[in-house]
C-alpha cells in the first residue's frame, strides 16, 4: 500500500527509510534558511526533529520565511514549524527549544544528543561556537555561510570551509575556527556570489537584502 513515503523509499530503498525514521536532526535557527531546511527533513521521513530558535514571526520574514503568513504573526516560529511538520508526518517526534543559543548553552544543546546537526543561524559567536563544540564531541555538522544580498540561488553549494572565498560570513568563521586549531574538515552550505552592498538605508534599519529564493536555496542545498 502506498503510504507517505513511497517515493522516497524508491530512490533510497526499505533500509534507507528506517535509517532516516531512526535518525535525528537538530536544526538550529529556522528562519530564511532553516524554515525550509525542516520542511524537507520531514518531508524525508526523518523520526525526530529538535528545533531550536528563540525568535517570534515578524512581518519582515514574509518575504522567505516558510512559516510567516498572517495567521502566524506574532507566533513562536520553532512552535509553528512544529505544529506543520506534525501535519506533515504525525510519526515525527518533534521536540523544541525556544532558546537564543550561545556557548553557554552547550551542555543543554548537546544533551538533546542529534546525530547530525544543521547550523542556519545568523549570529556569528553562536554560529562558531556551535561548530566548534560539535567538532569536539563529533557529531557531524553543516553551517550554512551567508544568504543575504545575493541573487543567484544555483550558487549554493556544499564544501569545506577551507574552499569559501568571496562571502564576508565565512570569512570571519574561518578565521575564528584557524584561532581554535581547525582548519578544515567543516561542511558548509555557500555561494560564491559577491554579496550586493546596499545603499540608502536608513539608520537602525537592516543592510541585509533577501529574496524569496535564495535562502530557501541554500536551505535546501
Amino acid at each position: 500500500m502506498a503510504d507517505r513515503f513511497q517515493r522516497l523509499g524508491l530512490l533510497v530503498g526499505a533500509a534507507g527509510l528506517v535509517k532516516l525514521q531512526s535518525s535525528s536532526v537538530l536544526i538550529l535557527g529556522v528562519g530564511g534558511v532553516g524554515s525550509y531546511v525542516v520542511e524537507a527533513l520531514a518531508r524525508s521521513a526523518i523520526g525526530r526533529l529538535i528545533l531550536v530558535d528563540h525568535d517570534v514571526v515578524d512581518i519582515t520574514n514574509f518575504n522567505r520565511q516558510l512559516h510567516s503568513t498572517d495567521l502566524t504573526l506574532g507566533k513562536l516560529k520553532i512552535e509553528v514549524m512544529r505544529d506543520r511538520i506534525l501535519t506533515i508526518n504525525p510519526a515525527c517526534q518533534v521536540e523544541i527549544a525556544p532558546l537564543f543559543y550561545e556557548e553557554k548553552d552547550n551542555e543543554d544543546l548537546f544533551a538533546y544528543r542529534p546525530d547530525y546537526i544543521v547550523d542556519a543561524i545568523d549570529t556569528l559567536p553562536s554560529k562558531i561556537a556551535v561548530i566548534k563544540e560539535a567538532r569536539l564531541r563529533g557529531v557531524p555538522i553543516v553551517s550554512s555561510m551567508g544568504a543575504a544580498n545575493k541573487f543567484d540561488p544555483s550558487q549554493f553549494t556544499i564544501t569545506d570551509i577551507s574552499k569559501t572565498h568571496m562571502d564576508p560570513v565565512a570569512k570571519v568563521v574561518r578565521k575564528h575556527l584557524r584561532e581554535a586549531g581547525i582548519h578544515k574538515g567543516v561542511s558548509v552550505a555557500f555561494s560564491p556570489e559577491q554579496p550586493i552592498k546596499v545603499e540608502n538605508v536608513k539608520k537602525g534599519e537592516s543592510r541585509l537584502g533577501s529574496t524569496a529564493f535564495v535562502p530557501p536555496a541554500a536551505g535546501l542545498v
